[in-house]
């Protein structure tokens, strides 16, 4: 099962400390399979990651049935690290990151 990583646009930010670098690592860690969805940097613009999950935080980690996953990152990666991220739902093997932007899911880059 392949999941979508709502996350920052900064792709470049790959140090501890980054939320969604965090979560990100945490998934190539273990091997899951995920397309990264990009969202712009202004919390009142995050539009698609408000609809999805109630609030404007990233990261989200959107499942293939429309659920969603959404926590403090340090807690998100510690349920990725202990493999518990799919409770009864059967992960999929890591074989292509795609990287995508709101635009692509029909939201202009600046959210609107």
């Amino acid at each position: 099962m392949a999941v979508k990583l709502h996350r920052c646009s900064v792709l470049w930010a790959k140090f501890g400390a980054h939320p969604c670098w965090r979560v990100q690592r945490e998934l190539d860690a273990k091997g899951i399979s995920y397309e990264i969805v990009t969202g712009p940097l202004s919390r009142k613009k995050r539009t698609v990651v408000s609809a999805l999950s109630g609030q404007a935080a990233y990261p989200v980690i959107e499942f293939e049935d429309g659920s969603f996953y959404r926590e403090q990152s340090k807690e998100m990666a510690a349920r990725i690290r202990s493999g518990e991220l799919f409770g009864s739902r059967a992960a999929a093997p890591v074989d292509e990151i795609t990287v995508m932007s709101d635009a692509d899911e029909g939201v202009d880059a600046d959210g609107g």
